[in-house]
């Protein structure tokens, strides 16, 4: 494997076959290049495991106080509060420590957000808090020589910070309620468990359901598309296995959920139950108002920022773990 630190812009420019000026064009966004010669680009700098700062950044000594932000930010998804309600939370922090912050989408796509991550390391930064879009990608390979603090997920072999909910352990107490209330067929719907907050809310599902002496029924686990439809055409389906309660891990899943109950004049808790994530203003106002699992987006923001600021401080210091507790809101839909 080539040493990255060896690697120069010569190198990738000779491996795509381009000119050194496009190499740098593609790099900093200085002016327009092909869509064809971006991926070439990227695609050598990938071959040779290129790191964009390794050498500029060695070349200064005056800290940019600059710390980004990488999420997925989606136009379609009301979740994106969760995400902006985070940065606000990291802003708190870094304006009380003279830092900028600089926001950037992943768009949840795993080329997008390694090349948002080539750009903001071109850019000089002084650190990464990022939301991975992947667990299998080796994020280590696109890092520079700054801090990275990882944040709601963690990638698989991670050594790095990383402050994330406890999604497990208020899963399990939302269903756990669920029992209590003598529910026994009680449906999970969830998007792909690509990520580690979605395999561990289904962690916390099962071991409710363990707990309890009651069977994990796979024909009331249903898996989709994270989308108000999703969710819609998940429930028209679910409702033929008769449960008598849904858990639903994604807030869009749970409008659709809520949408066809409420469409069918299924009546909320009487017929079915319902528990969701997150904690949103329609939440709120559905008929009857909806139980849900409050994430404490803010301060997870927040923590990610002071792990971030002690970890430029004290780039020796032993790794950070951090589990913050969610909050399970009762309304009058469980």
């Amino acid at each position: 494997m080539n040493d990255s630190k060896n690697i120069s812009i010569k190198d990738v420019a000779k491996h795509a076959n381009v000119s050194t000026a496009t190499v740098s064009h593609v790099i900093n966004g200085t002016r327009f290049v092909s869509e064809e010669t971006k991926r070439k680009v990227h695609q050598a700098m990938d071959d040779l495991n290129y790191r964009i700062n390794s050498v500029a950044r060695s070349l200064r000594s005056r800290k940019s106080h600059v710390i980004a932000f990488l999420a997925p930010i989606l136009a379609s998804e009301t979740s994106n509060y969760f995400f902006m309600s985070v940065a606000a939370g990291i802003q708190s922090v870094l304006k009380q420590h003279q830092y900028h912050l600089v926001l950037s989408d992943s768009h949840e796509e795993e080329q997008f957000e390694s090349n948002e991550i080539r750009m903001l390391g071109s850019q000089m930064i002084d650190g990464l808090i990022m939301a991975p879009a992947s667990r299998e990608l080796d994020y280590e390979r696109l890092f520079g020589d700054y801090p990275v603090v990882y944040l709601d997920r963690v990638p698989n072999n991670s050594y790095r910070d990383f402050v994330v909910v406890d999604n497990k352990t208020v899963s399990k107490e939302a269903v756990q309620m669920l029992i209590g209330n003598g529910h026994k067929r009680i449906a999970y719907i969830s998007g792909p468990h690509t990520l580690t907050t979605t395999e561990e809310r289904h962690a916390g599902y099962l071991e409710a359901l363990s707990e309890a002496g009651l069977a994990a029924d796979s024909e009331l686990i249903s898996i989709g598309e994270v989308s108000l439809n999703s969710g819609y055409k998940i429930t028209e389906s679910l409702l033929k296995q008769q449960p008598t309660a849904i858990f639903v891990t994604d807030n869009v899943m749970a409008m659709g959920v809520m949408f066809y109950l409420q469409e069918k004049k299924i009546s909320v808790p009487e017929q079915i139950a319902v528990i969701a994530y997150d904690e949103f203003q329609w939440t709120r106002i559905t008929s009857p108002p909806l139980t849900v699992i409050e994430q404490p987006a803010f301060e997870l923001g927040v923590k990610a920022a002071e792990v971030m600021l002690e970890r430029i401080d004290d780039p020796e210091a032993p790794m950070q773990e951090h589990r913050l507790t969610a909050n399970l809101i009762v309304r009058h839909s469980s």
